[in-house]
């Protein structure tokens, strides 16, 4: 389906002023310009609405943003400046992740074996 051109834009016309008579051709007329700026204005204060709400929202985010932004860079800041301790001195003070030191908490276990897999039944 192609655009019309000026012989479909005359045959359309020619149809409509049989089929309506040219007593209610212009009526019929206004009333569908009316019905398009209608139409239009509608479309526009929809349009308008909808970016200012889309702008509302980008502020209240970019609000956000700034207040969880800035208390977190004063602490990466503040934690920067501290100086870290001395690496010998934090492995002998500390001890490997995973192992528990004899007489810690739970004392000294063994390890117990692992359980078999239950033996299917028919």
């Amino acid at each position: 389906m192609g655009p019309l051109g000026i012989p479909e834009l005359i045959m359309i016309f020619i149809v409509a002023l049989v089929v309506f008579g040219p007593k209610k051709l212009p009526e019929l007329g206004k009333s569908l310009g009316r019905g398009l700026r209608e139409f239009n204005k509608a479309k526009n204060e929809l349009k308008a609405t909808w970016d200012e709400q889309i702008r509302e929202a980008e502020n209240s985010i970019q609000t956000v943003k700034e207040t969880v932004h800035e208390p977190l860079r004063e602490t990466i800041a503040a934690v920067g400046s501290v100086s870290e301790p001395d690496a010998a001195n934090h492995e002998l003070t500390h001890e490997p992740h995973g192992e528990t030191p004899k007489g810690a908490a739970g004392g000294d276990h063994t390890q117990e074996p692992p359980i078999p897999p239950a033996a299917s039944v028919n």
